[in-house]
């Protein structure tokens, strides 16, 4: 193993994701193979690196094929269960975990529960939930803070479980490595919130690789808060286009935005929704060569609805803002302002406050300005998701488009400085999206928009997170009004008359764009308003 050079095999492996075919290789059995032969002929590798390319390729068919329950089945020689995969018995490591449960425990029934039932779940060895006892972390060092949590860095002595040794049937551990911690803050009424993030991350990142990696959960003697542990990432999107905007191919940032909306097919299979997507949670591990999702803690089932609104205000989509809740719809919005950020280098709204007043215009139909120099396929699906006319289904993205080999012909050479004006070849990424010309709830009746603007008496609660992001944005934050059925409460109230201030609000926004670059500059959709705007008076709330 000394000479095997896993950059070399991390190399090749993204290779041969790459060059898949997806009409040709439907499904992801015939996709695996594909990566199989593709490693075999690779020529960079030597005879030793393909056998350990090949066992890492196997490694996520093995955890594929449990996930999917498809696959041909074995006899595993030690427990004579029918397994699926073929470098493990899943069953043998489930038994193993289960005979381990008297030797632990929280002190929590609920936590134990949790990380005993994400445990019976296990499908890979190298993605096991624990818990962790908090001796076996240490050189914490305190990062950053979060809605609730506050942020360190450790190592944790051991590390995370990572084989199967069959021989003498039990798990292998790594060794030690780098965590992250994420521990909850004294808040008052928290605790539950902080709950269902740990049950959302561990449920989610214990099935789904595109997710970061929770390890399990620890607590903190000293004041008794419980810790998710989790995989330390290199960088956040935001941070990883400003340091490479000017370097990246298309071909690049069509693979970033089609990681991320892979990996958001993941969590809405799992019938949950985000709420809280920008480009800080969208986390790179250099080592894997994968962006993943990150931030779970407004992650949640799509048929219990939350009533609080928070994010950040540019990512949040207009018919959140009046309180209509979160759907997939509300994340596929967001979606788009990350498609616009991978295409234009910087945070969309970016010149702007994050307040009341870009709230409102947002609702009005207000959208970054999509950038001349993108191929016109991204360019064609970014104003399809600025408006969702159409409903979009994630569920053909894996199976049903020859993404990458489209793309590595056409924009492998074609960085943001040399940009190839025949746009008109541009990716077929989007293509994997289902379209059907049906009403979704973005493409909401502008009238009732109006009705609920009718009504709208806001407090605006912004809150400023520098320290979250390379770049200060703020949190926008509408908590929950247990005294009201009207909609949420922001830090101004918001009067709206039902007069037209279309001029009004045309000459504000003009004064702005010309203090802003031509990136920066946005874009007013009629279609998202209707012709008669509302007044939007904002007044200083003196109580």
């Amino acid at each position: 193993m000394s000479n095997i050079r896993m950059n070399l095999i991390e190399a090749a492996l993204t290779r041969a994701h790459l060059l898949i075919d997806y009409n040709i290789c439907v499904g992801f059995h015939k996709q695996y193979e594909f990566c199989e032969q593709k490693i075999l002929d690779d020529d960079s590798l030597t005879e030793e690196e393909k056998t350990e390319a090949i066992r890492l390729n196997n490694k996520g068919y093995d955890r594929d094929k449990i996930t999917y329950n498809l696959g041909t089945r074995r006899i595993c020689e030690n427990c004579n269960q029918k397994c699926l995969a073929t470098l493990y018995c899943e069953y043998c490591i489930r038994n193993y975990l289960k005979a381990n449960f008297s030797n632990w425990t929280s002190g929590n029934n609920d936590i134990d529960d949790l990380i005993k039932k994400c445990q019976m779940e296990t499908n890979n060895p190298a993605i096991v939930i624990e818990w962790i006892p908090y001796n076996n972390l240490e050189n914490i060092k305190y990062l950053t803070k979060g809605g609730f949590s506050e942020i360190y860095t450790a190592k944790w002595i051991g590390g995370q479980y990572e084989e199967w040794d069959s021989k003498v049937q039990q798990l292998v551990r790594v060794g030690t490595c780098n965590v992250i911690l994420k521990e909850l803050k004294n808040v008052e009424n928290a605790s539950q919130s902080w709950f269902e993030e740990a049950k959302s991350h561990l449920t989610l990142s214990n099935k789904r690789s595109e997710i970061v990696q929770c390890y399990g959960i620890t607590q903190n003697p000293s004041n008794g808060n419980y810790i998710l542990v989790m995989n330390k990432c290199d960088i956040n999107l935001r941070e990883y286009l400003q340091q490479n905007h000017n370097q990246l191919t298309w071909n690049e940032r069509i693979r970033i935005a089609f990681e991320i909306i892979d990996a958001f097919d993941s969590i809405h299979k799992e019938n949950s929704i985000h709420r809280d997507l920008h480009s800080g949670n969208i986390l790179y591990s250099q080592f894997y060569d994968l962006w993943r999702i990150s931030d779970l803690g407004f992650c949640g089932p799509a048929d219990k609805p939350s009533t609080s609104i928070y994010g950040i205000l540019p990512y949040i989509a207009p018919e959140v803002i009046i309180g209509r809740g979160y759907t997939f719809k509300s994340d596929i919005y967001s979606i788009a302002m990350l498609m616009w950020e991978i295409s234009s280098g910087q945070p969309p709204f970016m010149n702007y406050e994050h307040d009341c007043n870009l709230a409102i215009n947002i609702i009005n139909g207000m959208r970054p300005k999509i950038i001349s120099e993108i191929p016109s396929e991204y360019k064609k699906e970014q104003e399809a998701f600025y408006t969702s006319s159409k409903k979009y289904d994630f569920s053909s993205i894996s199976d049903n488009s020859s993404i990458f080999s489209t793309i590595s012909n056409q924009y492998t050479s074609i960085n943001f400085k040399n940009r190839n004006e025949d746009n008109d070849k541009g990716s077929r990424l989007f293509k994997k999206l289902k379209m059907e010309n049906v009403d979704v709830q973005n493409d909401y009746d502008e009238r009732e928009i109006m009705q609920q603007q009718s009504n709208i008496d806001i407090n605006d609660e912004v809150q400023n997170n520098p320290k979250l992001h390379s770049e200060e944005q703020d949190e926008f934050e509408i908590p929950d009004d247990n005294d009201s059925k009207e909609s949420p409460r922001l830090s101004k109230k918001l009067k709206i008359e039902n007069v037209d201030v279309q001029n009004d609000y045309e000459r504000e926004f003009m004064q702005r764009r010309s203090n802003i670059g031509t990136n920066d500059e946005v874009q007013n959709n009629p279609s998202l308003h209707s012709e008669q705007n509302t007044k939007s008076e904002i007044l200083d709330d003196e109580s």
